[in-house]
């Protein structure tokens, strides 16, 4: 048997062009399949460039591929090894592909065949820094002492409070002390607490974006919080209609709004401050603080009125949510409710993850892994802009400058369910807008790019494309 025979693809086969795509689509297709298990050794890249007569730069492009998604690792003395494993359609259970969706509560399935799953939220989970924790985690059980491992604070380590309020001070204009930090398992938790002192005061009804969030909507939907819609437009929440709803609290992803990708405007953000200074409480989601490429980030609102304003973030979307390990950093009299309840729930988080992330924080390699993931979103996005330019010419695409998703702005008249239920049928998960909304409104579908490299984010634009476009040559 050859060498590429587990590929079950022929050098007469090959196309005259996208020769890397090919031969990385048939790697992926070996791995879903099984016949390439994790810790299999993929064959020399000369090797298998002679068998299938193409260049060795093609087999060491499609090599970097699947390093980058995740499903292989170059080993020194072993080449390039099989790390991940990929799920074949059909034989995951029907439930699995759903998973975003189900966390979201959202009301359709996706159809059998979709390989490319654009919905938004979904990191680059290949990307998170393996060698680097590790070395941070050898560098904190080296000094850690008995008394690291016991029941500490349950608002988080002190290290790793002190190192978030430099990091967030001088990235996004955070104004705290470290006993103002709460370390909570991921921005759920930390609307699940809010919620909870909210109920304890008496406050049982917030107000959200109109389209905004759906997960932190069910958050606080789950923890009895009653929601009122606020109207979002080109310059984020208008305010006037916050104000008229009577609410005392609302929730607000005001750098990047999500899901239309609006920045808050000067001036709503000041009309939003005088509302909070007259006794009310801003809830501030920086879900994607990390991630900008175009602009400069605006600062948190945190910083201009600390007292009033619950600042909230996680590492989510910079690491993986698994590691579930986020912040919360509220104004001081609501802080001792927030950690009774902390301490009621948990006892706190992990202690050694915290150390590892202080660790991160204080080394720079944080920062430093940040650059590189914005790096290399930034070339996800492009491409998936340029595939839209391409295959769906004329479209207006909100959102770009920053985050992991983008949004595609449908015709008035158009059905967003009706055409992201068609675009699955073409194996691409992307989500109607409609979904995120409480009124009605303009179409659109958000899409996700964080999770896949740019090749396939280019397939996926002319899938769209022919979707949309059914009738472009």
């Amino acid at each position: 048997m050859s060498g590429s025979d587990f590929l079950q693809l022929r050098a007469g086969e090959a196309p005259a062009k996208g020769l890397t795509a090919w031969l990385t689509e048939g790697l992926r297709a070996a791995i879903t399949a099984g016949r390439l298990a994790p810790g299999a050794r993929l064959p020399a890249t000369r090797l298998l460039a002679g068998e299938l007569g193409v260049s060795r730069g093609v087999v060491v492009q499609a090599y970097q591929r699947l390093v980058d998604e995740g499903l292989a690792g170059a080993r020194t003395g072993s080449g390039t090894v099989v790390t991940g494993r990929g799920t074949a359609l059909g034989s995951r259970p029907a439930g699995d592909r759903r998973r975003t969706l189900d966390e979201l509560r959202l009301p359709v399935s996706a159809p059998d065949g979709v390989d490319l799953d654009l919905s938004p939220g979904v990191p680059d989970l290949s990307a998170f820094p393996r060698a680097v924790w590790l070395r941070a985690e050898r560098a904190v059980l080296d000094r850690i002492t008995a008394a690291d491992l016991g029941y500490g604070d349950p608002g988080g380590t002190p290290r790793l409070r002190a190192a978030l309020v430099a990091w967030l001070t001088r990235t996004r204009g955070v104004r705290s002390e470290a006993d103002d930090v709460v370390v909570t398992a991921g921005v759920a938790q930390g609307l699940a607490l809010v919620a909870h002192v909210l109920k304890a005061r008496g406050v049982t009804t917030v107000a959200v974006e109109d389209p905004g969030s759906r997960g932190a909507a069910d958050q606080m939907a789950f923890w009895g919080m009653a929601q009122v819609g606020v109207p979002v437009d080109a310059d984020g929440m208008r305010i006037g209609d916050l104000v008229a709803t009577g609410v005392g609290a609302a929730v607000l992803t005001p750098a990047h709004q999500f899901p239309t990708g609006v920045v808050l405007a000067p001036d709503r953000r000041r009309e939003l401050l005088a509302w909070a200074a007259g006794g009310n409480l801003v809830i501030e989601d920086d879900y994607d603080a990390e991630h900008r490429y175009d602009r400069a980030p605006v600062a948190a609102l945190q910083g201009s009125m600390p007292e009033r304003v619950a600042y909230l973030g996680s590492v989510s979307k910079s690491l993986a949510p698994a590691m579930r390990m986020g912040w919360l950093i509220a104004p001081r009299p609501m802080q001792a409710e927030l950690l009774a309840t902390k301490h009621a729930s948990d006892l706190g988080n992990p202690a050694l993850p915290q150390l590892v992330l202080a660790e991160l924080l204080a080394s720079g390699d944080y920062e430093r892994h940040l650059r590189a993931v914005r790096a290399r979103q930034r070339a996800r996005r492009d491409a998936l802009l340029a595939g839209l330019r391409e295959h769906l010419p004329g479209s207006r695409v909100a959102g770009v400058a920053a985050g992991l998703h983008l949004l595609v702005l449908l015709p008035g008249t158009a059905d967003d369910v009706e055409v992201a239920g068609r675009v699955a049928a073409a194996g691409v998960l992307v989500q109607p807008l409609t979904w995120h909304r409480r009124r009605t409104g303009p179409p659109g579908l958000v899409i996700g790019y964080a999770a896949h490299p740019p090749d396939r984010l280019a397939e996926a634009a002319r899938r769209i494309g022919s979707v949309l476009s059914p009738r472009r040559p």
